[in-house]
């Protein structure tokens, strides 16, 4: 193992949580921020749409509060979504200060409206490049602050955690994490003690094949706590978005929600408006309502609805023909006056039917100065907002859950906290209200920090090497290269929008089968592939345990044999603990006793 460093607090993640944190951390100690790639990559980086802030009075935080509770079906905890919409616009405030460029008109701050909001308060900026220049402006404000050093290319491996004396008169022994095992620019193995450990490294869309997330959201914060025995909660909320590009060969670019704030229809192969049938909100319905209904549009007629479609074929691009957008646009003009088109020639190899965005009718707005970045990548691959149906698809894109965590972001073991996605507040509860993900990071990224300056030093011994890995000598070992698509494909086949028992239960088993081709962690020569496998599984398994224990349907959780929700078994939080799925009887803090356990599943781990 390589040298050891020791810092005060250390920070997995430079999305906007994690230098959030660093900013008034800096104030407190040394603070070492890691990131697996480029300072820049992260899921902060590519957030398009906004972010979502009344900043406009006790009103209009009241109805921010409401719309929030609304889109989290019964699950939100009013506590966190309070904080959430009472803090979040001076947060906002400290990023003008700080020289984040939103959009403006007349000097006036620009303001629209997504899914399941009132009113528009979404900023943006540079059109459809919100997250970026939030990161931007957070970076540049990090790198001034002497405190604070930013380490790229540093991939989180495994916590480190020690028995340590709680304090109280029983003289029992607590947990607590004392760093972190990284694996460094260099390929070694190198132990980063620090006297408070925050988790802001993003999600897991990399757990699904169709996903709007770059390639670095593999759950490693997640999986590494899980693995120290954190608590986990709602992992089978996994929020889809609706609207991604659909074309064979090409990654699920994000097609971002305002969009259709900005009037966007949604029509299906026969040219047909059907949010109507779904939502009184039509296209600006909540996003899980949304993705359903493309996925419902988009199945043949006789299809049942036991599973997402998807084709290999589609993904490579073999044996698809792209539909004809001049025909189609004319076909949707004659659907529009009552005659019926034929669809059947524009069936995708796996037979569904496309589904399509359309923004013909938007007049007024300058869609290529809008949304410059969208506008970009459609002329790519030849398509424009104003002359084409754009072919859309769901995505995942959001996980609700995460290591669980209170409202000062402390986590189940001492000294280990978690903000942003990597966390679970309950502040979205089972569907998060579009834009709200990054006012989150900054909110509780604030809030982490304020709580990790009151963690006392560690004591002056030193962990020894191979106290979280297993010790052993390390062995070379070659990792099949087909397993990663391979559960990812699962993933998105039996695990995604639409679920049930059968597929749920197959998806574990087969899960269960690629565990033992995944040599444990603590005992190979480690490489980054090997690690974010065996991080993705872990979340796979967590899904897919808390999925099947869930037997209900509820936000972003559908479930095909449980279609309607059950408040009186189910309206509460999943909580994993030491491999099982809990539903406490009522709200408790992260690490609390749970008074009831009304359903338990095992879920399956990576080195079990």
């Amino acid at each position: 193992m390589g040298i050891s460093l020791e810092t005060d607090f250390l920070i997995v993640g430079a999305g906007i949580a994690g230098l959030r944190a660093a900013i008034t951390l800096a104030e407190a100690g040394r603070v070492l921020v890691i990131t697996k790639e480029a300072l820049d990559e992260s899921n902060t980086h590519y957030a398009q749409g906004g972010i979502a802030v009344a900043m406009g009075g006790d009103e209009d935080i009241s109805l921010h509060l409401e719309d929030t509770i609304q889109a989290g079906d019964g699950l939100v905890d009013e506590a966190a979504a309070a904080i959430l919409v009472e803090e979040g616009p001076l947060r906002v405030e400290e990023l003008l200060l700080w020289g984040t460029g939103f959009d403006r008109h007349n000097g006036e701050l620009m303001l629209t409206r997504e899914g399941a909001h009132s009113r528009s308060r979404i900023l943006h900026a540079h059109g459809d490049a919100t997250g970026a220049e939030i990161g931007r402006a957070l970076l540049a404000h990090a790198k001034t602050l002497r405190n604070v050093t930013l380490l790229e290319w540093t991939t989180c491996v495994d916590l480190i955690v020690q028995d340590s004396d709680d304090g109280s008169d029983s003289g029992e022994q607590a947990r607590e994490v004392t760093g972190l095992i990284v694996l460094n620019s260099g390929g070694e193995l190198q132990q980063i003690r620090a006297r408070a450990v925050l988790l802001a490294s993003g999600g897991a869309g990399q757990v699904y094949s169709d996903t709007t997330n770059p390639a670095v959201a593999t759950g490693d914060g997640i999986a590494a706590a899980f693995r120290a025995g954190a608590e986990i909660s709602d992992m089978e909320f996994y929020q889809f978005h609706p609207t991604a590009l659909s074309l064979p060969g090409v990654p699920r670019f994000l097609l971002s929600e305002a969009l259709r704030g900005e009037g966007a229809y949604l029509r299906n192969a026969r040219g047909e408006r059907f949010m109507q049938r779904y939502h009184p909100l039509l296209e600006l319905a909540p996003r899980d309502v949304v993705a359903r209904a493309i996925t419902r549009e988009g199945m043949p007629p006789s299809a049942e609805l036991t599973s997402v479609p998807t084709s290999s074929d589609e993904a490579s691009g073999a044996g698809y023909s792209t539909p004809d957008y001049a025909a189609l646009n004319g076909s949707t003009q004659s659907a529009a006056n009552g005659s019926k088109s034929p669809v059947a020639s524009l069936a995708l190899p796996d037979g569904s039917l496309p589904v399509y965005l359309d923004m013909r009718h938007v007049k007024g707005i300058d869609l290529a100065q809008r949304f410059p970045g969208i506008t970009a990548f459609l002329r790519l691959h030849n398509l424009d907002l104003s002359r084409d149906l754009i072919p859309v698809r769901p995505a995942a894109h959001y996980l609700m859950g995460g290591v669980r965590t209170g409202v000062d972001a402390r986590a189940s073991i001492r000294r280990l906290y978690a903000a942003g996605e990597a966390a679970c507040t309950g502040v979205h509860g089972a569907n998060r209200l579009a834009s709200n993900s990054l006012l989150e990071g900054l909110v509780f990224g604030a809030r982490a920090a304020l709580s990790m300056r009151e963690e006392p030093p560690l004591s002056p011994a030193a962990p020894q090497d191979g106290e979280t890995l297993s010790g052993l000598p390390p062995v070379n070992t070659s990792l099949d290269p087909s397993l990663q698509p391979a559960l990812r494909k699962l993933m998105w086949r039996k695990a995604g929008l639409l679920r049930d028992a059968a597929n749920l239960r197959a998806a574990r088993a087969e899960l269960e089968e690629i565990a033992g081709q995944i040599p444990p962690i603590q005992a190979v020569k480690l490489h980054r592939a090997h690690l974010e496998l065996a991080n993705l599984h872990a979340i796979a398994s967590l899904i897919v345990g808390s999925a099947l224990a869930r037997e209900e349907s509820r936000g972003a959780h559908f479930r095909n044999d449980y279609p309607v929700r059950n408040d009186q078994t189910f309206r509460r939080h999943s909580v994993v603990v030491n491999g099982e799925v809990l539903f406490p009887d009522a709200a408790t803090n992260a690490g609390e006793p749970h008074s009831s356990i009304v359903v338990t599943t095992d879920v399956a781990t990576t080195t079990a």
